[in-house]
């Protein structure tokens, strides 16, 4: 049977081709306006595309599909190489992405539309599209999307519409119903979006017209694929296998604008966790009682006693004895003092990527009563979550997704759901952040070009989430890899004589307003009231509903259900919660700058495509700051380095305080909010681009997701930005690599330091010397056993890997103290904060922010590969240093080892670290259903997640990007 289906897929392939369109597109020769030094890597693979015919042989012999896999051993090869790569092995790790298609090295070429040409290379299968016309262009960028991705971009446009479960089965209802939560639009709200885009964003007709072009290629591939010849060799199998005879239904570009709302609330958005801090802080009061100022934003240490002038018993200006004061630090005990400890807004040891310029930012204010009159405190225990399944229920296996996804917390009980989640068993699930740059300046590059290793972390998919393209055509050069759906231009990668790339950022840009409620017909206000008020008004709440259901399929054996799905809109954005303040009903809303505005960024986009906009860092900068979204750049040519914070921050009302809700009539200066349910209704006044962290030829620039520059706040984002932070790990490598080097670094250097930090344990870098330090000699063998282990693992570099038997499976070459370190984190927490705060308040602090993220169970048993982006890494450290009698800035409100004891810390650590060794292989790394239990290496690995039907095997841990550069661009046009 499979071999008569191969006989008939290669008929239909012949008459395919031999109605192909004639005409084609003018190719260009390879390197053509390329000025060189450009290299990347995406695994597993660039294709995408698997028929019936492949996945059968798939499933029955193993056989792939070509360019499935052939990225797959250079990505995960590098984490056992790294330390020793050199500029003859770097081509294993990293393919050429030079503009075009060597000579002799073609694999294939199609024109699926008059002045279009695609042509894939014969090693890794990445479409090089050229048009003839910018419209041909875009045709050819969509049909190409469509070979390679079309399942997954239909799963992206359902993930976005959230009806993702009705669409691919039950098991996704966790990601609708945080879509539902958080970005719900009708269809008319898209609609809007489009038209608004075309008439207010730069350039907009021209990127009209971009957008209707490309959704006609990727249209024209639907309509081709559909056809009963071509089915076989053209349709993916995913489709017969969900039961969908005739592959989907045509896109919209209201189906960009979903995909859009998907990809810029997981890796472009930030904050809105006001509500959540004032939970956590009305505890922290009940415990320590209230801050020494009246309101938040109070410093945590009290001044000192003020010390009167002149000598001793001689009398003051105001009658007072003159006396020598001891100066003696008073430690703020209080709620807020403590709250700040665990997430300290502005920390002066947090690592930034500016180094040395201050951009303030979500500062907190000077306590007053102007400041009071804004903040809007729930009343203790009266909030109560929004539940936006109203009707049915998901699915048992979809019940620990329901709250979030990374970037949000919707919870209840303290306010309950902890780390940033995934959307767990469904298709798709995402890091918290991995995102890593490492940029070197002209300066210190023994070529005296830039270097730059820089890429974003998007989740581990087969196919990848992310789509190769090198794109060519009127005013277009580009070469790199973009979402697929949203993939017109580019997004990250290098343009003729300049790369960029970017982090996830995460600033605030969503904020919760307080909104009281009202009763339209007067009287009493009902707790659960649909009306609220608006500028003096009772008006009604717009209800928003999605009703979706599911059956078993091949895809999905969940059993049939359904749901329904609702969520409150109000002028001040979505409703996320019900309260009371001072007894009277209020919802808690949150507001997000780029909300009804998903399609604004990609004017930025755009200019990063087009080599007459990219002359300068300048220009690069002037077009991030028109992306709305939260992220990091980084711009390198070949003379030049440069950083910009791209993201729609909104100016806050004066005296409003970033870290808790504030009354809606305290909303954004300019803000319109009579109109939020159209995009013209985003009127607020947004910082300009001179007041984002920003530097160009700084001499190093380093980024793991940490804090932009001194100054810029991030109270309300549920980010730690602490003392210690993963970037530091970067840094100490380049630094390494600096001081062997005679402070000249080459391109194998930087790809060396990164690759080198990839497989590095923070903890063990950073906080176990510390902890060793207090524990000092034991007496007991078992101790001075763990303590002999743990130092030479921290000696070395604390690295989990084995150079020797490199693969998903095994033991770690320094195994024992691995496993003891990953026994002992959670355990040292509980023994150095528990005897001050109690368990029950630490377990409500660590549902705010987690005390660990690490690899494998760390995230949830999902092997997503992202590492120590959270936990009390530098909470842990500060309190260590402080009892150690080492030099802090920016102390804790005290110190809680031992409740300042040392020989009191000294005991906690030895009890821990005694239980943490007693732990069995089995017991710190159980059986997780991808792994058996006490397999440490296992644990850690990475999945591919399968969206559709062929897998990828794990691959052994490692913290780097997902899509990867390694640049050193050798010339710059005009010379």
């Amino acid at each position: 049977m499979i071999r008569w289906i191969g006989w008939l897929t290669t008929v239909t392939a012949a008459i395919v081709l031999a109605v192909a369109p004639a005409a084609s597109a003018q190719v260009q020769p390879y390197g053509t306006n390329d000025y060189g030094g450009f290299r990347n890597v995406l695994a597993p693979g660039t294709n995408g595309l698997d028929t019936l015919v492949q996945l059968g042989a798939f499933k029955s012999t193993g056989a792939r599909p070509a360019h499935n896999d052939d990225q797959l051993q250079m990505y995960s090869g590098l984490a056992t190489a790294a330390g020793g790569i050199t500029a003859q092995t770097l081509p294993d790790y990293f393919k050429d992405a030079t503009f075009g298609v060597p000579s002799g090295n073609q694999g294939s070429s199609e024109s699926p539309e008059p002045g279009v040409t695609i042509v894939r290379d014969v090693q890794h299968g990445v479409p090089h599209i050229y048009g003839d016309t910018r419209a041909a262009l875009m045709f050819g960028i969509g049909y190409a999307t469509a070979e390679d991705r079309l399942f997954f971009i239909d799963v992206l446009r359902h993930s976005g519409q959230g009806d993702l479960a009705s669409f691919a089965g039950g098991a996704n209802v966790g990601m609708d119903e945080s879509v539902w939560a958080n970005e719900p639009y009708t269809p008319q709200d898209l609609t809007n979006q489009v038209q608004y885009a075309m008439s207010h964003v730069p350039d907009g007709p021209q990127i009209y017209a971009d957008e209707m072009s490309y959704v006609d290629g990727i249209n024209a591939y639907i309509a081709k694929a559909a056809q009963p010849l071509n089915a076989l060799s053209m349709e993916p199998a995913e489709y017969a296998a969900l039961g969908m005879i005739g592959g989907p239904a045509p896109f919209t570009l209201q189906d960009l604008v979903s995909i859009a709302t998907l990809v810029g609330g997981i890796f472009g958005g930030g904050g809105g966790q006001q509500l959540n801090n004032a939970v956590l802080y009305e505890s922290l009061a009940k415990r320590f009682g209230a801050e020494h100022f009246p309101v938040a934003g109070a410093p945590t240490v009290i001044p000192k006693p003020r010390r009167v002038r002149g000598k001793p018993g001689r009398r003051g200006k105001h009658g007072q004895r003159a006396k020598r004061v001891k100066r003696v630090k008073r430690v703020d005990h209080s709620g807020l003092a403590t709250f700040l400890s665990f997430n300290a807004a502005n920390d002066p040891e947090a690592p930034t990527t500016v180094a040395h310029t201050a951009f303030p930012y979500q500062t907190l204010p000077a306590p007053s009563r102007a400041v009071a009159r804004t903040v809007a405190m729930p009343d203790p225990g009266s909030v109560n979550m929004a539940n936006h399944v109203v009707a049915g229920a998901p699915p048992a296996s979809a019940q620990s997704a329901r709250a979030a996804r990374p970037g949000r917390r919707a919870s209840a009980a303290g306010l309950g759901l902890g780390a940033q989640a995934n959307p767990g068993p469904g298709l798709l699930a995402f890091p918290r952040a991995m995102s890593n740059a490492l940029l070197v300046s002209a300066r210190d590059s023994a070529s005296g070009h830039p270097l730059a290793v820089m890429g974003p972390q998007v989740g581990y998919f087969a196919p990848q989430i992310l789509m190769e393209e090198d794109i060519h055509g009127p005013g277009i050069d580009a070469n790199g890899a973009a979402f697929p759906g949203v993939n017109l231009y580019v997004e990250l990668g290098h343009g003729q004589d300049y790369a960029w790339s970017a982090t996830s950022s995460g600033q605030n840009i969503v904020d919760t307003f307080a909104v009281p409620l009202c009763n339209p017909a007067g009287g009493t206000v009902a707790p659960d009231s649909g009306n609220y008020l608006l500028r003096g008004q009772c008006v009604a709440m717009e209800t928003l509903t999605r009703q979706e259901s599911w059956s078993p399929s091949l895809a999905d054996s969940t059993p049939a259900g359904s749901v329904t799905l609702q969520t409150q809109r109000t002028a001040y954005g979505i409703v996320v919660a019900r309260a009371r303040i001072k007894g009277r009903p209020v919802v808690y809303t949150n507001l997000r700058s780029t909300y009804m505005h998903e399609l604004d960024s990609v004017s930025g986009f755009e200019k990063f495509n087009e080599p007459a906009a990219m002359r300068t860092p300048q220009a690069f900068m002037s077009a991030a700051n028109e992306i709305g979204y939260t992220f990091n750049w980084f711009y390198t040519d070949n003379r030049h380095i440069a950083y910009f914070n791209s993201g729609l921050n909104p100016v806050r009302a004066r005296h409003t305080d970033p870290l808790f809700p504030s009354w809606s009539q305290y909303a954004w200066p300019g803000l319109n909010p009579s109109a939020q349910t159209v995009p013209a209704g985003l009127t607020e006044r947004d910082l300009p681009q001179r007041a984002h962290p920003q530097v160009i030829d700084q001499p190093v620039l380093t980024s793991w997701n940490n804090k932009q520059a001194r100054s810029y706040g991030d109270p309300a984002t549920g980010q730690q930005y602490s003392s210690i932070y993963r970037s530091q790990l970067l840094d100490n490598n380049l630094n390494y690599y600096l001081r062997h080097t005679g402070g000249k670094l080459t391109l194998p250097d930087v790809v060396n330091a990164m690759g080198v930090a990839g497989t590095q344990d923070l903890r063990g870098v950073e906080v176990l010397p510390y902890a060793l330090q207090i524990l000092g000699r034991q007496t007991d063998p078992a101790l001075t056993t763990a303590v002999a282990q743990l130092s030479a693992w921290a000696a070395s570099g604390a690295h989990r890997i084995n150079r020797a038997n490199p693969g998903p499976h095994g033991d770690y070459e320094q195994t024992d103290a691995v496993r003891i370190m990953d026994a002992w984190w959670p355990l040292l927490v509980r023994a150095e904060f528990t005897p001050v705060l109690g368990t029950d308040l630490l377990n409500q602090i660590e549902s705010q922010f987690p005390i660990n993220d690490q690899p494998g169970h760390g995230t949830s048993g999902e092997h997503l590969g992202s590492s120590w982006d959270v936990g009390f890494y530098g909470v842990v450290q500060k309190d260590l240093r402080t009892i150690a009698h080492r030099r802090v800035s920016g102390p804790l409100n005290r110190v809680y080892c031992g409740a300042g004891s040392v020989s009191g810390c000294r005991a906690a650590l030895e009890s821990s670290l005694r239980q943490a060794v007693a732990e069995s292989p089995a017991q710190v790394y159980p059986a997780d259903g991808v792994c058996a239990a006490g397999d440490q290496m296992c644990s850690d690995s990475i999945q591919f997640r399968a969206i559709g039907g062929i897998s990828q095997p794990l691959i052994e841990w490692v913290n780097r990007p997902t899509f990867q550069q390694a640049d050193e661009i050798q010339g710059h046009a005009g010379g």
